[in-house]
């Protein structure tokens, strides 16, 4: 007999205490699925306490759980708990982030309850049997891959990219909120949290960025990024990056933004030299406001900006700088 489950469960991820905004968009994507096939969506609090179950209650969920006994976020026991509960529960669907934390949590949770997984997903959608259907990028970002998610023996599973959807707003209504002690004997205990070690280099992290300054293989040479660091410095921006750039070994992967990369949302977004392949542009493709400075007019990232400048990069990009410094009286 095939497995039968109901509703949607999402996994909201917390650290230090404080929800990601991974949870908030997760919701959004889990209340578009159930609506669909009139469920309710249920949130599972891990690495957070009732303040986060109680600010995720009021975005039209049917319930919000907090797990306890989850201090620290040790994959092998948050998917040992989650794997109990969902045993228990029978969701049909559960979604994940597509970070560090999801990526390693959802196949150890596939594997405990025998589900089909699909990750790192842009989009999702049901068939007509109102199985979950998964859109993701595939062949280095280049193309979109509709997954179907065959998952007879448990709840489908799958990983959402951060930024994917919007972030879920109140509505009115207020789900309930509860508490349940993690069940981890599953885990064996096998993995233990050890040290918390944050980045101390002082970069802007790309992905809570307002504003962003990229550089990709139009820059010519890795030396090149000096400039796109002088105008990041001059406008409080961080340091992104093209696939190609990085992929070039010009500049570490964690300045990727793109599908293969990080998913950005900045306020002001520059391209330097950055033509606009499809999986760069479908990582920063909501950016409020989009500059582009490259020599060829014609490339997708010139037409999709808001302010293009045809121009050499190395002429353009100092005269703004000065503009800049003008403006601010240094």
């Amino acid at each position: 007999m095939s497995y039968q489950g109901t509703g949607v469960w999402v996994v909201a991820e917390g650290r230090k205490g404080v929800l990601l905004p991974s949870a908030f968009e997760l919701v959004t994507a889990a209340k578009a699925l159930a609506g669909q096939r009139g469920e309710g969506v249920t949130v599972m609090v891990v690495g957070a306490g009732a303040d986060a179950a109680e600010a995720l209650s009021v975005c039209g969920v049917a319930k919000a759980v907090v797990l306890s006994g989850l201090p620290e976020l040790v994959d092998d026991a948050v998917a040992a708990a989650l794997a109990s509960a969902a045993k228990a529960a029978k969701p049909r669907t559960i979604l994940l982030p597509a970070d560090v934390f999801g990526r390693s949590v959802a196949p150890r949770l596939a594997v405990l309850l025998g589900s089909g997984l699909a990750s790192d997903a842009t989009a999702l959608e049901l068939d007509a049997e109102k199985r979950l259907v998964v859109r993701r990028a595939g062949f280095g970002g280049n193309v979109t891959i509709k997954v179907l998610v065959k998952s007879p023996a448990g709840p489908e599973l799958a990983t959402v990219r951060p930024l994917a959807y919007p972030r879920a707003g109140t509505n009115g209504s207020k789900g309930a909120v509860e508490t349940a002690a993690a069940d981890v004997a599953a885990a064996g205990g096998k993995t233990a949290f050890v040290s918390f070690a944050p980045d101390t280099s002082g970069e802007i992290d790309i992905g809570a960025a307002d504003k962003i300054v990229s550089g990709g293989r139009g820059l010519g040479n890795p030396e090149g990024f000096a400039i796109v660091r002088e105008l990041a410095h001059a406008l409080g921006a961080a340091v992104g990056a093209s696939r190609a750039a990085v992929d070039s070994g010009w500049i570490p992967y964690k300045h990727q933004v793109g599908i293969t990369g990080r998913s950005v949302r900045p306020k002001l977004y520059i391209a330097l030299g950055i033509s606009g392949q499809i999986q760069h542009m479908g990582g920063m493709k909501s950016s409020d406001v989009i500059v582009a400075v490259n020599s060829d007019p014609d490339c997708p990232m010139m037409k999709a900006a808001n302010y293009a400048v045809q121009g050499d990069l190395y002429k353009v990009v100092p005269a703004l700088i000065a503009e800049i410094k003008k403006a601010r009286g240094a």
